[in-house]
């Protein structure tokens, strides 16, 4: 059984948590967030520490307490630090360019790839083959990443595509004769 939800959350300095009946809104220097919490969750303030517990012994609010845990331990450090996810361009004339508000990607199509990113998160192209993902909610910056990635991910036999900064690529041996 997991213990995530025993952990407290520690709230730096800068950040404002408030309760609205079954929600949660965190304020930062990054903006803010906002979560439902289920009702068999229960959220305890003591200063600058949140406490998690289950309102009952079923197993699915011990389950919940522990996600919920995660989720806003996720939103205090997007909004205080933020949260970034890097993407590599591999291959032969593969580079990205920011066009305005437009990611434009060449990735050998026979035209390019234009991505529009949501309005509070930023993307950067620092060189022509890197995209960094910037923003607050996790969950946002990652599944940008992965709908980014999906326009062409990495092929085995070359790993040409787009793959994640940390992603190892298991290359396969080309075919025999």
């Amino acid at each position: 059984m997991s213990r995530i939800a025993n952990n407290p959350v520690p709230i730096p300095k800068g950040v404002e948590v408030t309760f609205a009946g079954n929600n949660i809104e965190v304020k930062g220097t990054k903006g803010s967030l906002g979560l439902a919490i289920h009702p068999l969750v229960q959220i305890i303030q003591e200063g600058e520490i949140l406490s998690f517990a289950p309102k009952g012994v079923e197993k699915q609010a011990r389950a919940l307490s522990g996600t919920t845990r995660a989720l806003v331990s996720n939103m205090v450090q997007g909004v205080s630090q933020g949260f970034e996810r890097r993407l590599q361009l591999v291959g032969v004339g593969y580079r990205a360019q920011m066009q305005g508000q437009k990611l434009v990607l060449n990735l050998g199509f026979s035209h390019p790839i234009e991505f529009t990113a949501p309005a509070n998160l930023t993307i950067e192209v620092p060189s022509p083959t890197e995209i960094v993902i910037k923003g607050a909610d996790k969950q946002q910056v990652g599944q940008v990443a992965a709908n980014i990635r999906r326009f062409r991910p990495p092929e085995p036999y070359k790993g040409k595509g787009v793959r994640y900064a940390d992603e190892i690529v298991v290359r396969k041996e080309a075919k025999k004769k």
